[in-house]
């Protein structure tokens, strides 16, 4: 009888899951739990690719993928703060003053475009999913869709422009075919579409380009993630963002496994929607999961003007992901693949860099969560990204700000001396410098049957408890007893 009860209860709940309807409100939406695997994942992998991919020129510092904006407009930023005149007198010396943006949709070839190698890649990388851009805010799509070329009078999408091919069809089902999960970035507004270009107009860019264009691609993809962006330039209101995630999930074919950013209107962002986003920042942290998004360099498309000095380094690539997952985030890291369909070399090694730290260390990466305290700073001055920001006067916060937080600080600041995470009963300490000797761990209250372990090796550590926390007595470690570069984890079981 008690098993009968238990199943009914069981059905019950299963049947008031499947029936939830969440209506077009915010209070309803942001009511809609986050899937766990995001919650899980904390490393995934951006891709930025177009047309833009064809120049892919910018000045260092700058977003490369916005190079037809700085061209029309005339305008540039980034942290070189540049010559507001940069990319279009580039365009004008390199392709000539009348040469429209236009001819690098047919320029762009994506003639070594290799999915299953990409795919490959993204496993051995340790990511857990990726967002493809399907269509960035020059409207090119990456997918056959008709949309686009009736808004801007010519083939604008990658069948019927230059590849000739779907390349987020070819790309989904590559990665299905490993444990990566498949979303896809897209840009709500279009630069110079007409519809939208005219105000009065935006009506219609709304109803007859936008929401018939996000339908077909979660219909036809079905992706894990939808990315929204361009968000900035109107409210919810004009985008019926609303309206749409109602559709999204309670009707769509992804209703109960999608998940969203929160990029859905200029009024939305860190408030409404499903997970926040932070783009270059340092230090935030939310009540929920999130996602900080960066390149590898300063651009999320690839520049070429970009060179080995102006990529991060994969130790500060593996600071940024710990600071960010100890944090309760996930770090989508960029690629940019160039107009051949190319990942550049540089970008494929820093992934599988990555891949060989997270096969050692993966277990304080994947499913934690924050601790009670997510990092510990040394004695001196703390300075976070926005202050960084500021005192520098830069609009992005470079990876190797991370380094002036912990290997390579200024004099009198402090410096992050463990990341910490959690997981079931352990607690992991991520440092960023191997200590010699003695490793102090301020707030962990270790219990009498307490374990401290190296990730990676077979190695224990002797420790005792003191009135700031816990002390983890370090004897010398020959090379050959180091089981990784650039930060190492030590796990700890029977703390508080």
């Amino acid at each position: 009888m008690k098993i009968q009860i238990a199943l009914a209860v069981l059905c019950s709940t299963l049947v008031c899951a499947a029936a939830e309807k969440y209506e077009p409100t915010w209070e309803s939406l942001d009511a809609r739990p986050i899937p766990q695997w995001f919650a899980d994942a904390k490393f995934g992998i951006f891709i930025h690719w177009g047309p833009y991919s064809v120049p892919a020129w910018a000045p260092v510092g700058t977003y490369s993928e916005w190079y037809q904006y700085w061209l029309q407009n005339k305008t540039c930023s980034g942290n070189s703060h540049p010559k507001p005149t940069a990319v279009s007198d580039y365009h004008a010396r390199v392709y000539g003053e009348d040469f429209s943006y236009y001819r690098f949709g047919e320029m762009f070839k994506a003639q070594d475009f290799d999915p299953a190698a990409w795919a490959e890649l993204f496993a051995q990388s340790g990511a857990r999913y990726i967002l493809l851009t399907s269509k960035h805010h020059d409207g090119f799509c990456l997918w056959p869709n008709q949309h686009a070329n009736k808004a801007f009078g010519r083939p604008w999408n990658s069948m019927d422009a230059g590849p000739k091919r779907d390349l987020v069809g070819e790309l989904k089902a590559a990665v299905e075919k490993t444990p990566v999960k498949f979303g896809l970035y897209y840009s709500l507004f279009e630069w110079y579409n007409p519809l939208w270009k005219d105000a009065a107009q935006r009506g219609r860019f709304v109803d007859e380009h936008f929401w018939p264009q996000v339908k077909e691609l979660v219909t036809r993809y079905q992706p894990a993630v939808l990315w929204a962006d361009g968000d900035w330039m109107v409210d919810d209101t004009v985008w019926k963002s609303r309206e749409l995630l109602a559709w999204l999930y309670n009707e769509s074919p992804v209703k109960d496994t999608i998940v969203v950013n929160d990029r859905w209107g200029k009024n939305c962002r860190l408030k409404h929607g499903g997970y926040p986003t932070t783009e270059f920042q340092s230090g935030p942290s939310f009540d929920k999961p999130w996602e900080e998004g960066r390149g590898m360099g300063f651009s999320f498309g690839y520049n070429r003007n970009e060179d080995v000095q102006d990529y991060n380094t994969p130790q500060v690539l593996i600071f940024v992901l710990a600071d960010v997952v100890s944090h309760g985030g996930n770090l989508a890291l960029d690629i940019g693949p160039d107009g051949t369909g190319k990942i550049p070399p540089i970008m494929q090694e820093r992934l599988l860099q990555i891949g060989q730290w997270l096969k050692v260390n993966g277990e304080a990466i994947y499913g934690t969560r924050k601790w009670k305290t997510p990092v510990q700073w040394s004695a001196g001055r703390q300075m976070d990204g926005e202050e960084y920001k500021k005192l520098m006067k830069l609009p992005y916060v470079g990876g190797n700000f991370i380094l002036k937080q912990t290997v390579n600080p200024e004099p009198g600041m402090a410096v992050k001396e463990v990341f910490f995470t959690t997981k079931g009963d352990a607690v992991y300490a991520i440092v960023p410098k191997l200590p010699e000797g003695k490793l102090l761990l301020k707030g962990v209250v270790p219990e009498s049957k307490a374990h401290v372990s190296l990730l990676g090796t077979n190695k224990t550590f002797r420790w005792e408890k003191t009135k700031d926390g816990m002390k983890i007595t370090l004897p010398p470690l020959l090379a050959k007893d180091v089981p990784c570069e650039h930060a190492w984890v030590f796990k700890l079981t029977g703390v508080k």
